[in-house]
């Protein structure tokens, strides 16, 4: 769990800092030379704290690396696909806390975000936002229009496997438009779209995974809080469930699922 490991990371960082200082500052209110040799306990500290405490600063405030679990943002995010959180795009907080103390930015239309899951802040999901706040959203027809706007699709063509290069039956690959931005959609043909509508609440995001028919998200349990933002997924950097695929089949390409995600 991301809260978990934050908190872990948190802790060593605070206890390692306390253990070396204070066992410095101890001697030198004795008005004492410290050892040459110190403890262990002092030792194994004077090395990890500045490890610990750059690793913390550059995952609560720079960039976090993000493992893609589920299929819900296919054809854009693959499962296994590793991506870099860019954690200062939506402001700086604190860790564990996640009290914001810096605004920098706020998403636009298209991002793709990771934030904590409104149901179980404890897990971390990644989506598009679709829908800002005040914005109104409908999804008929598997068409998504906000405001009134109806965003084109064009391109339609088969979705071809990553690894096999065969064509998924039933799946029809799209590329959306959203305030002049372009991105890749997936539809299943067998499932149907139920007209739906929203009004998108103060503070509040309405965001879809890129596989549409297959993706649990604000059309099922509602709006992500600003509170619960994360950042901005922004690059694919590895996916390891396709480095051997690619080391002994040519016709895969590792190469071409990393880069800028759209």
């Amino acid at each position: 769990m991301a809260w978990d490991l934050e908190l872990i990371l948190v802790v060593a960082t605070a206890a390692t800092g306390l253990i070396y200082y204070g066992h410095f500052f101890w001697y030198r209110l004795r008005r004492q030379a410290p050892p040459i040799h110190r403890p262990w306990f002092a030792e194994w500290s004077h090395a990890l704290f500045p490890v610990l405490l750059l690793v913390l600063v550059l995952r609560t405030f720079a960039i976090e690396p993000f493992r893609i679990p589920s299929g819900s943002m296919i054809p854009t995010l693959l499962v296994g696909d590793l991506v870099l959180v860019n954690k200062y795009s939506y402001g700086l907080r604190l860790p564990v806390l996640h009290t914001r103390i810096l605004e920098v930015g706020k998403p636009e239309r298209g991002d793709v975000v990771v934030f904590r899951y409104p149901k179980n802040p404890n897990q971390d999901y990644i989506k598009r936002v679709m829908g800002l706040p005040g914005d109104e959203v409908a999804y008929v027809g598997k068409r998504l229009m906000v405001n009134g706007e109806v965003y084109p699709l064009t391109e339609a063509r088969p979705f071809l496997d990553a690894i096999t290069g065969l064509p998924y039956p039933y799946r029809t690959q799209y590329t959306e438009s959203i305030s002049g931005r372009q991105h890749e959609i997936l539809h299943d043909a067998l499932s149907k779209s139920v007209p739906e509508n929203f009004t998108v609440p103060p503070g509040h995001y309405l965001v879809m995974g890129d596989n549409r028919d297959s993706s649990r998200d604000s059309r099922d349990w509602g709006y992500v809080p600003e509170g619960h933002l994360v950042g901005r997924a922004f690059l694919i950097w590895m996916n390891y469930e396709l480095l051997l695929p690619s080391l002994t089949n040519p016709e895969v390409s590792l190469l071409s699922r990393l880069g800028k995600i759209e």
